[in-house]
């Protein structure tokens, strides 16, 4: 396993980039590294992000997630998803030409939702403010139009009207054929495409149906389509909070198929209808357990913190990632020396 950090736009910069080295990184992904640009990502910024990350002893291991622009016809299955994937396929083989081995995506209309009081509670350990979730309180109104996945507002969609309901089969198929369409063109870039599972893990959402919800959507995207790039950007954390889950089997399931790119290492409160995302030592799931079942299947991937509650500090995230990363950094030591 490689110690790794993820970095929002906001985030990603030399210092933290130096930051990451010296506390102890061998890797990092980069979150929608660039804007929507003329519908394809270039060989020459992509170089550019490498060679920045190179410069400071770390391997770009990822990028996640693309351009919500590039995506939002596919998703929806609207006239102009060819295109769409005509454009990605491409942006797969620059990715592939880099050197990037890994591309995180969310195959979802509305992307991370139905979360409430990020900012001002102090349900955390030390008063800290944690993000929470509460079945109960997700706005199921209709998507407007012109928003799109993760807090996404699309300029070019009409501005009036709400983007209609879809259903399990109907939404199963516009994955199928967005997979045929884009795996066999990152076999040949030696890229691996990772899915993120649906966060929060609730079957529908605004109408829409959520395919990642539990572990058989999991499993049933993976056999979907056959092909050795066909993997899961691993969320531990949003997978620990799936109902009923049991997170050691599901971890011991697809760690031993082979078939987790590479990990968001979060813990949480518990499980569906309501959790907190909590400090990584704080929460139901044990850490150093999970870690030693990806430890057992050989796991060669990146392994990062996710969020991290906002904590009483100069730059909560940077602390927060600190304590992360060290406590990640003991537990991966410990097993290395069994």
């Amino acid at each position: 396993m490689k110690l790794g950090l993820g970095m929002h736009p906001e985030q990603w910069n030399d210092a933290h980039l130096r930051m990451a080295r010296q506390l102890g990184c061998e890797s990092v992904i980069a979150w929608v590294p660039f804007g929507p640009g003329d519908g394809v990502w270039h060989v020459e910024q992509l170089s550019a992000l490498k060679r920045q990350v190179e410069k400071y002893g770390l391997e770009l291991a990822g990028l996640e997630n693309f351009h919500w622009e590039h995506m939002d016809h596919i998703v929806l299955g609207e006239p102009g998803r060819d295109e769409q994937l005509e454009n990605l396929r491409q942006t797969i083989r620059n990715i592939g030409a880099t050197g990037i081995p890994c591309m995180g995506y969310n195959f979802s209309v509305c992307g991370v939702q139905g979360y409430f009081a990020e900012v001002g509670n102090d349900d955390g350990r030390g008063l800290s403010s944690v993000k929470q979730f509460d079945e109960s309180k997700v706005d199921h109104s209709p998507q407007p139009n012109r928003k799109f996945w993760f807090k996404g507002e699309i300029e070019r969609r009409a501005a009036e009207g709400t983007i209609p309901p879809v259903g399990e089969d109907e939404f199963w198929a516009r994955y199928k054929y967005f997979l045929e369409a884009v795996l066999p063109v990152a076999e040949e870039a030696g890229v691996k495409l990772c899915a993120h599972p649906d966060d929060p893990p609730i079957p529908y959402l605004k109408g829409t149906y959520r395919p990642l919800h539990s572990p058989d959507g999991l499993r049933k995207l993976v056999d979907l389509v056959d092909s050795p790039c066909n993997l899961l950007e691993f969320c531990q954390g949003t997978i620990s909070t799936m109902r009923d889950v049991d997170i050691y089997a599901v971890i011991e399931e697809f760690a031993a198929r082979k078939k987790i790119g590479y990990v968001h290492f979060r813990n949480t409160s518990g499980r569906l209808p309501r959790y907190n995302e909590v400090f990584i030592d704080d929460g139901y799931v044990d850490m150093p357990r999970a870690m030693a079942i990806y430890e057992k299947h050989g796991f060669d991937g990146t392994i990062i913190p996710d969020h991290t509650p906002r904590l009483d500090a100069a730059d909560f995230w940077e602390t927060g990632m600190a304590f992360a990363l060290g406590y990640m950094r003991g537990v991966m030591d410990k097993l290395q020396t069994r």
